[in-house]
């Protein structure tokens, strides 16, 4: 995204304090901030050509269209591929090792995340595992990661 990042102390999905990155919306990221605080994901679409994108940007990298509005989505994704992370980014130190993903949404777009809900074990993150999306609240801040959809953990 397009969005600078900021590291104050906030705190995690567990009520535990952490120093885990802030975004800070910026105008093209604003309203995708806003829905993803109140618990929503959405990404952008084009109006002319129909495609379904992310990260949130103004024109469709497709057709180049202006023509382009919000899609809500229905929180489903898969799993496209993962890292397990040993060596922490500034603000994860507490959270090693921790998965790193690349998602596609039902919608179409794919989108990079964290997996959680699940014990970052190569041998239980299946590729193309059902996932769901899940909030992390960081202040006003609700970042988007994704954990196993019900019932697709083994």
């Amino acid at each position: 995204m397009t969005s600078t990042i900021s590291t104050p102390r906030t705190t995690d999905a567990t009520g535990t304090r952490s120093r885990r990155p802030v975004p800070t919306p910026t105008p093209d990221t604003e309203f995708y901030w806003t829905e993803a605080a109140a618990g929503r994901l959405v990404v952008r679409r084009c109006l002319d050509c129909d495609v379904a994108y992310f990260y949130p940007r103004d024109f469709c990298p497709e057709c180049l269209s202006t023509n382009v509005d919000w899609l809500p989505c229905s929180g489903r994704a898969t799993l496209h591929t993962f890292v397990i992370e040993h060596r922490p980014g500034p603000g994860y130190e507490d959270d090693l090792p921790y998965v790193v993903a690349v998602v596609d949404l039902e919608e179409g777009p794919r989108m990079m995340t964290n997996i959680v809900g699940i014990e970052p074990d190569p041998d239980l993150l299946d590729l193309d595992m059902p996932l769901a999306v899940v909030f992390e609240r960081r202040g006003e801040i609700a970042v988007p990661m994704f954990e196993p959809a019900t019932g697709a953990a083994r």
